[in-house]
């Protein structure tokens, strides 16, 4: 079933450099592109309603299957990118698969 269920990328994120993460995050969606992949989701974190989220931001990415994700992730264009990311933000990035 790898291969037949959607996935998604969920990234908690504590953006460090402001301007650095804005550069980086222009450049991700031309990375998952090829992928056939899509932002679905990015925002701030505007109330936690329960337990603790030390995170400022997230992004959900919606793949068509989590080989697609594993192929984006060690791709050499979001690579690339990997090092701004390092710079401009603490990240933590989670594959899931969809459930039905």
């Amino acid at each position: 079933m790898e291969n037949s269920t959607t996935a998604y990328v969920i990234a908690h994120i504590t953006v460090k450099d402001p301007v650095k993460w804005a550069e980086y995050c222009s450049k991700v969606p031309a990375t998952v592109a090829p992928w056939g992949a899509e932002v679905v989701f990015r925002g701030h974190g505007a109330k936690v309603l329960a337990g603790a989220h030390g995170f400022t931001d997230t992004v959900v990415i919606r793949f068509p299957n989590r080989a697609a994700i594993d192929g984006w992730h060690d791709s050499a264009a979001y690579q690339a990118v990997v090092p701004l990311r390092l710079q401009a933000a603490d990240v933590v990035i989670i594959s899931y698969d969809e459930q039905s």
